[in-house]
């Protein structure tokens, strides 16, 4: 899930740049009031409101999948490996060498019970 949540994270965060980029800036009507070109593809107001609606929904969807990607980053430590493997049964009766005080050899092997 965190992959997939990722993934659309980061498609949306350049689709967010690539809008912002498209987009003119306040000054730039400017130049179209003293004998600039209309844009009259868009229609008579240009693509302000169709860009503005994708910016908007480009923003929503990033800021949740952010949101979305934080509270999942914090519950990762959760669980452990450990608990889905088995304890190994020490094996019984096997004698344990007891080391020398002086050095030598080991002494005679004390079973366990």
């Amino acid at each position: 899930m965190t992959t997939l949540l990722t993934i659309v994270h980061l498609v949306v965060c350049l689709f967010l740049i690539v809008i912002v980029l498209l987009q003119h800036g306040k000054g730039a009507d400017m130049g179209a009031t003293f004998g600039g070109s209309s844009q009259t593809v868009f229609g008579t107001e240009g693509p302000v409101p169709l860009l503005n609606k994708i910016t908007t929904w480009a923003a929503v969807v990033f800021m949740l999948t952010s949101i979305s990607l934080a509270y999942m980053s914090t519950r990762v430590g959760d669980g452990s490996v450990m608990k889905e493997v088995a304890p190994v049964a020490a094996p019984k009766n096997v004698p344990i060498p007891l080391p020398a005080a002086d050095g030598a050899a080991p002494k005679t092997p004390v079973p366990v019970k």
